[in-house]
C-alpha cells in the first residue's frame, strides 16, 4: 500500500479525513501516520520517525525549520483553532461570558477533560487559565487528563459524571460524536493558535506532501476547513 506519512496535532485531524479520498484520487495515496499533542509529534519527528508531512503549531514547525527538519520554503498556514468549551450532547450549552462565568462553571462541574496539560497546546492553555483564575488547586482533583484532545472528548462522551466539562480545541470537540462545542473561552482567557503545515526534509514522498498541503489550503476546501473548526486570519 502507498501512503503518505503524517505527524500531525490532533486539531487538524477531522480535516485531514475530510480531504483523504480526494487526496487519495489524486494522487493514488493513502494518509496514515499519528494525530495527537504537539510537542509529542514533534518529538517523533527528531527522534527520525518517518514522516513525509507535519500539521503543527506555527511557532513550533518554525523551530523544526530552525532546527532543519522541515523544509522552510514549504511552510504555510492552515488557519486558527480556537480552544473551546464543550459538553456532552444530552447536555445544556454553557453560557460563559466572561472570567466570573468560566470560574463558575468550572467549579460547579464534577469532571474536566481536557488533553495533557504538558505538551498539548490546549491543555497547557488550561493549566495557565485555572491558575490565572484561581482555582487550580481546587479543580486539581477533577481534572480528567488524556494524551490528547480527542480522546479526552471521546470520554467526555462516555462520561456518567452528573455535570462534566471538556476543554480543547474546537476542532478536536467538532470531530467527535457524542459531544457539542460549548462556546470559545472568553476574553481574557481564550487562545487562537495557528496551525501551519511544511514537507519534511526527510520526506520519502515530497512531491505528494506538497499535493496535500495544497489541498489543505485550497480554496475548494474552504468549506471543510470552516466546518472543522479552522478560521481565516488573524484573531
Amino acid at each position: 500500500m502507498t501512503s503518505l506519512s503524517v505527524l500531525s496535532g490532533g486539531a487538524a485531524q477531522g480535516l485531514v479525513a475530510s480531504l483523504a479520498p480526494k487526496f487519495k484520487a489524486q494522487t493514488g495515496f493513502d494518509i496514515t501516520g499519528e494525530f495527537g499533542a504537539v510537542g509529542a509529534m514533534a518529538q517523533k519527528l527528531r527522534q527520525e520517525m518517518p514522516t513525509d508531512i507535519v500539521i503543527l503549531t506555527a511557532a513550533l514547525v518554525a523551530k523544526l525549520a530552525e532546527e532543519k527538519l522541515v523544509v522552510a520554503s514549504s511552510i504555510v498556514d492552515v488557519g486558527l483553532v480556537e480552544t473551546a468549551l464543550a459538553v456532552r450532547q444530552r447536555d445544556p450549552l454553557l453560557m460563559v461570558r466572561d472570567e466570573a462565568d468560566l470560574r463558575r462553571a468550572l467549579l460547579a462541574s464534577d469532571a474536566i477533560f481536557v488533553p495533557d496539560t504538558e505538551v498539548s497546546t490546549a491543555g497547557i492553555h488550561v493549566a495557565k487559565v485555572l491558575a490565572q483564575i484561581g482555582i487550580a488547586d481546587a479543580i486539581a482533583p477533577r481534572l480528567r487528563i488524556y494524551p490528547n484532545g480527542a480522546t479526552a472528548m471521546r470520554h467526555l462522551a462516555a462520561s456518567d459524571a452528573r455535570k462534566p466539562i471538556g476543554c480543547t480545541q474546537s476542532t478536536e470537540i467538532i470531530s467527535t460524536e457524542g459531544v457539542v462545542l460549548s462556546g470559545s473561552l472568553p476574553v481574557g482567557c481564550g487562545l487562537s493558535t495557528m496551525y501551519t503545515a511544511a514537507v519534511t526534509t526527510q520526506a520519502r514522498n515530497p512531491q505528494e506532501a506538497q499535493a496535500l498541503i495544497n489541498l489543505l489550503i485550497s480554496a475548494d476546501a474552504r468549506g471543510l476547513r470552516e466546518r472543522a473548526g479552522f478560521l481565516s486570519g488573524a484573531s
